[in-house]
C-alpha cells in the first residue's frame, strides 16, 4: 500500500516491562515525509494471532498515558498501537501549545486521514495481529478524531470515545458507519455539552448506526487520566480525574471489545 511508506525501524530488541510476557516497542514510520514514533504492546505468552486496538492520544500528544492504556490492553490479551498524531517528539505542555497541534491536524483532514491509516495498517499487518478483528479506542482529540473516522466508514469493528467531542461538520450518511460505537462521556463536561450529546444521538439514529452513550454521573473532562487534576489547577480548565468513572468506563469498554471481536 502506497499511503503506507513502512520505514518501519523495529527496535531489534523489544522492551519487556516488569508484567512478565509484556512486550513493548516503539515502531518509527513516516507519512507524506514527516517523521512519527508509535508504541505497540501485546502479551507474548498467548499463542497465535488476537485482535488489535488502535490508541490515539489526547490532545496533549503522543504521551506516557497512550503507552500506559496500550500497555493495559495488551494486558487484556490484545496487541494495542499507541499511534502519533503530532509527529516524533511533538507533545504539548500547555492547553494553548496542544489546541495549536490539534488544529493543525484537524485543518488537514487528508493528511490526518493518512496518519490513522497509516498506523491502522501498521498495527493491522503486525504477525501478532488478527486482521479481520481491529478496533480503536480514543481519548479528548483522539476520541473525537475516532469518531470521524468511523464515520467515513473506516474498516473497524468497533470504536470507543472516552470524554471525547461528539461534535462534526461531515455528519455519518445513512449506512455509512461500519463500527459499533460507545461513546463514554462525563455529564459535566462543558466541552461535551449535553445539546451535543442529543445531536450526536441524533446523527447516530438517522445514519442507522450501532451505538450505545454511557454518561457518567459527576465526570468532567478527562476523567480518565489521573494527571487531570493537575492541568486543571494549572491552566484553571474543567479537568478533573473521577476514578468512579475511570474505573466504570474500562469495565465497560472491555465487555464492548468482547463483543465486537466474538
Amino acid at each position: 500500500m502506497k499511503h503506507l511508506l513502512l520505514v518501519i525501524m523495529l527496535s531489534l530488541g523489544y522492551t519487556v516491562s516488569a508484567q512478565a510476557k509484556l512486550q513493548t516497542q516503539e515502531i518509527k514510520y513516516q507519512v507524506g515525509g514527516k517523521h512519527f514514533t508509535g508504541y505497540l504492546a501485546y502479551d507474548d505468552s498467548i499463542a497465535g494471532d488476537r485482535p488489535g486496538i488502535l490508541v490515539l492520544h489526547e490532545w496533549w500528544g503522543h504521551v506516557p498515558y497512550a503507552r500506559k492504556r496500550a500497555e493495559m490492553l495488551a494486558g487484556l490479551g490484545y496487541t494495542a498501537f499507541a499511534l502519533d498524531m503530532y509527529g516524533t517528539g511533538i507533545t504539548a505542555d500547555h492547553p494553548e501549545t496542544a489546541k495549536k497541534f490539534m488544529q493543525a491536524v484537524i485543518n488537514d483532514m487528508p493528511d490526518a486521514m493518512q496518519r490513522f491509516n497509516t498506523a491502522l495498517d501498521i498495527l493491522r499487518n503486525h504477525p501478532t495481529v488478527n486482521h479481520h478483528k481491529i478496533a480503536a479506542v480514543g481519548y479528548c482529540f483522539g476520541g473525537g478524531f475516532a469518531l470521524n473516522m468511523a464515520r467515513t466508514g473506516a474498516d473497524l469493528k468497533g470504536v470507543v470515545s472516552v470524554h471525547g467531542s461528539l461534535g462534526t461538520q461531515s455528519p455519518a450518511q445513512k449506512g455509512q458507519v461500519k463500527a459499533k460505537l460507545l461513546v463514554l462521556t462525563g455529564e459535566d463536561d462543558p466541552f461535551v455539552p449535553k445539546e451535543q450529546v442529543a445531536s450526536f444521538e441524533k446523527e447516530m439514529k438517522t445514519a442507522d448506526a450501532q451505538y450505545e452513550v454511557i454518561t457518567y454521573s459527576g465526570a468532567k473532562h478527562s476523567f480518565s487520566n489521573p494527571e487531570a487534576d493537575v492541568f486543571g489547577k494549572k491552566f484553571e480548565l474543567p479537568l478533573e480525574y473521577n476514578k468512579v468513572a475511570d474505573e466504570s468506563s474500562w469495565l465497560r469498554m472491555t465487555e464492548f471489545f468482547k463483543t465486537v471481536f466474538q
